[in-house]
C-alpha cells in the first residue's frame, strides 16, 4: 500500500516507520497500528534546491486493514482548483512556533489555512519561487501556519462530504509570519504519476 510523502525526506529505509491511527507521541495510542517501509519512491525530476516535485511514494511493508480510526483520504484530481481563500486544513506534530517543540505528551496539532493566490505567493516570498507544483496557503497577518517537523504532512479541503488532500507540507520561510504562507506540494499535479507508479487506477482521486 503506497503512502504519499516528500521528496525532501529520508530515503533510506533502514528504521524507518508509518505509524496510522495515531493521536499523540508519547501517551496512549490504543488505535494505532505501524508498518516498516520496504521503498520509498522519489518523483524522477525532485530539486533540492528549489523544492519542486517535492513528493515520494512509500510502500509499506504489509497491507493495512482500515478501521474507523484508520481510513484513507481522497487525493485532489488532475481537474481540482482550489482558488484563493479556499479553507484547509493542516495537521502535525512539528514545532508550535520557530524553535519551540510541541510539548509532551505531543497531541497532533491541526489548524485551519486559507489558500494565497500563487502571484501573490510568488511576489512575497521571492519571485521565481513558486513553480506550478506548488500551492501556498496561510494568513497574510501571520500567527498560524506549518512549521519545522510538520513537513510530509497533509493539507486537506472538504469538497461537499469529501476530505481532499489538496497539498503536502513542504517549505517555507519562518513559521507564520506576516507576509510569508507556507507552501505545499499541489497534489493535483501529481495524479499521472502516482497512477504510473502504483500500476494501477485507483478511484481514490476527486475534483
Amino acid at each position: 500500500m503506497p503512502q504519499l510523502g516528500l521528496g525532501h525526506g529520508r530515503t533510506n529505509t533502514s528504521g524507518l516507520t508509518v505509524y496510522l491511527g495515531k493521536q499523540t507521541l508519547n501517551g496512549s495510542n490504543p488505535n494505532q497500528i505501524s508498518r516498516g517501509v520496504k521503498q520509498v519512491i522519489l518523483h524522477p525530476n525532485y530539486n533540492s534546491t528549489t523544492f519542486n516535485n517535492d513528493i515520494a511514494l512509500l510502500l509499506l511493508s504489509s497491507s493495512i486493514t482500515f478501521t474507523n480510526y484508520i481510513r484513507p483520504v481522497c487525493l485532489a484530481a488532475q481537474s481540482s482548483s482550489f482558488p484563493a481563500g479556499t479553507n484547509c486544513w493542516v495537521t502535525g506534530w512539528g514545532s508550535i512556533a520557530s524553535g519551540v517543540r510541541l510539548p509532551s505528551p505531543g497531541v497532533l496539532q491541526e489548524a485551519r489555512v486559507p489558500t494565497v493566490c500563487t502571484c501573490l505567493c510568488d511576489y512575497l516570498l521571492g519571485l521565481g519561487s513558486i513553480t506550478t507544483n506548488m500551492i501556498c496557503a496561510g494568513y497574510l497577518q501571520g500567527g498560524v501556519d506549518t512549521c519545522q517537523g510538520d513537513s510530509g504532512g497533509p493539507m486537506v479541503s472538504k469538497k461537499g462530504a469529501v476530505w481532499v488532500q489538496a497539498g503536502i507540507t513542504s517549505w517555507g520561510k519562518g513559521c507564520a509570519l506576516a507576509r510569508l504562507p507556507g507552501v505545499y506540494t499541489l497534489v493535483s499535479q501529481y495524479q499521472s504519476w502516482i497512477t504510473s507508479v502504483i500500476k494501477l487506477n485507483l478511484p481514490g482521486f476527486v475534483t
